[in-house]
């Protein structure tokens, strides 16, 4: 499968997913690219800093922040993968185009804030210009660094009903210093210590919707 996790908006946690989501197919016995089409190349980084301590399972990487060059690349190597992760996003360009017509799936995260909601209509205006060029692509928003008390989790997950490019994953990960410390270390939720039982139930909830 190849699976984009993208977004139009920044500052929504996409890398932080994309890097939980590969390492939970690798724990789960995949073979596993992860592609950081960000320029900022976080993605890699995290993943360097995960080859510097030796952790297992590795996880392969490459940077493709050109459309281009990432499109090349995917339809050049993806064979040799089980499960291709992208980071792209945070903007609008050619890396997140590129992926958007090579991927099987796209999933959407977004932080339960208006602001959030309202970008949704930028990264669905992309989703139709794929779809227009390739049938097929399966589209999914999911609440991310979600609340933990209050209504704005529920009232942000309402208003994706007004997109009907996305379908809404009701398996919201919470905004939690687990998921944040482990990533800064190239790890996921699911390998930190001492383990975060909340953070693990609701990655691994996520990942029975998406695989």
């Amino acid at each position: 499968m190849i699976l984009t996790v993208g977004n139009t908006k920044g500052g929504v946690g996409k890398t932080t997913l994309a890097l939980n989501i590969a390492i939970a197919r690798a724990i789960a016995g995949r073979d596993v690219w992860l592609i950081d089409g960000d320029r900022q190349g976080t993605a890699q980084t995290a993943i360097a800093l995960r080859a510097d301590a030796g952790r297992e399972p590795a996880i392969a990487c490459a940077q493709y922040a050109d459309g281009s060059a990432l499109r090349a690349q995917l339809q050049h190597q993806s064979k040799k993968f089980e499960d291709i992760i992208i980071d792209a996003g945070g903007r609008d360009s050619t890396a997140l185009r590129a992926a958007l017509v090579l991927s099987d799936v796209l999933l959407v995260p977004f932080a339960p804030r208006s602001l959030d909601v309202w970008a949704l209509a930028d990264i669905c205006a992309l989703i139709d210009e794929a779809r227009s060029v390739r049938d097929g692509l399966r589209a999914y928003a999911v609440l991310n660094c979600a609340d933990t008390h209050g209504t704005d989790n529920q009232e942000a997950a309402e208003a994706v009903a007004d997109y009907p490019q996305l379908v809404y994953l009701n398996t919201p990960i919470k905004r939690r210093k687990a998921i944040a410390n482990a990533a800064g270390q190239g790890l996921s939720v699911l390998e930190a210590i001492p383990k975060d039982v909340k953070a693990n139930d609701e990655l691994n909830a996520l990942m029975l919707r998406l695989f």
